[in-house]
């Protein structure tokens, strides 16, 4: 499945069919620590006073110099607007004032992760043992809803039966259930037996870039698609933003095939294809985890 760092470069390949700009790039010639203040490039040509991204962290250029293609960071320039300092290898691509710094995208990324709840919800399971005396039974604090309760019987078949007769309370007292979750067992089990719960609960935001999709997240695979255009419709705002200033001939130039405002519709055109894909995707979930008929008291 895909990871942290894959979910951005998707959600720029979505956006990039929206603008005519191309970022101008190079890359390191000479490795970086996470604290040095200097970088050499591979072509200085494209470099001015101002922001630029080496992987996903934003530095700001305070000065440079052609003749050895070396860039000076202001004192205040690694790590720049909350991003991560980082080492960077020799390689690395040098993006001059990125249009979608890739930072902003990991973060509406995980804005957009945690927006697709209850729509479409990760899932999990928890498991206890059968006791006679007890039918009711503490549940994990994120458990949100039960999606289905089963346990295993006696024999060599190795059969789960369903459990029909259950509940569950969301406001258990604390003092007797930590979680203040408790799910209460009705059915007739076998003492001793192993009951399986899977519970829906909000899916949690990815971290680092190499986190896995589903593994972190605990959302279904094919929530990928809606979980990056959520994203990118959160982003597209920014191709207005950044043509704010409209006084040089260059934005007026641009004014004619993409005027101000061009970003709202793009925006909303993105937020349609992801209601549509949030909608597919929810059905499609409700397939794998259909309402049950169960009983409680």
């Amino acid at each position: 499945m895909p990871s942290y760092s894959d979910l951005v470069d998707e959600t720029l390949i979505a956006l990039s069919g929206y603008t005519q700009r191309q970022d101008q790039a190079t890359y390191l010639t000479s490795a970086m620590t996470d604290t040095q203040t200097t970088m050499v490039v591979s072509d200085a040509a494209a470099l001015s006073k101002g922001l630029v991204e080496v992987g996903d962290e934003l530095m700001w250029v305070e000065s440079f110099d052609r003749a050895t293609n070396t860039a000076t960071l202001a004192p205040y320039g690694r790590g720049f607007r909350g991003t991560q300092k980082a080492p960077h290898s020799i390689g690395d691509r040098v993006t001059i004032s990125p249009s979608f710094p890739r930072s902003v995208i990991a973060k509406q990324l995980n804005n957009s992760i945690t927006g697709v709840f209850p729509d479409i919800f990760g899932v999990f399971y928890t498991t206890f043992s059968f006791v006679s005396s007890i039918n009711t039974y503490e549940l994990p604090s994120e458990a949100d809803e039960i999606l289905a309760v089963h346990w295993q019987t006696t024999g060599p078949s190795q059969e789960w039966l369903p459990v029909r007769n259950y509940s569950i309370n969301k406001n258990a007292y604390v003092g007797t259930f930590n979680t203040g979750k408790t799910i209460s067992v009705y059915d007739g089990i076998v003492p001793g037996r192993t009951v399986h719960v899977v519970y829906s609960r909000q899916p949690q935001e990815l971290y680092l870039p190499s986190d896995d999709f589903e593994d972190v997240t605990y959302l279904p695979s094919y929530a990928k698609e809606p979980v990056v255009l959520g994203a990118a419709y959160r982003v597209a705002g920014y191709l207005d933003v950044a043509r704010l200033p409209g006084q040089t001939a260059e934005v007026d130039a641009i004014d004619q095939s993409a005027p101000v405002g061009s970003g709202g519709t793009v925006t909303r055109a993105l937020f349609q294809l992801y209601q549509q894909r949030l909608t597919v995707a929810s059905k499609r979930q409700q397939e794998d985890y259909p309402i049950r008929v169960r009983y409680g008291r």
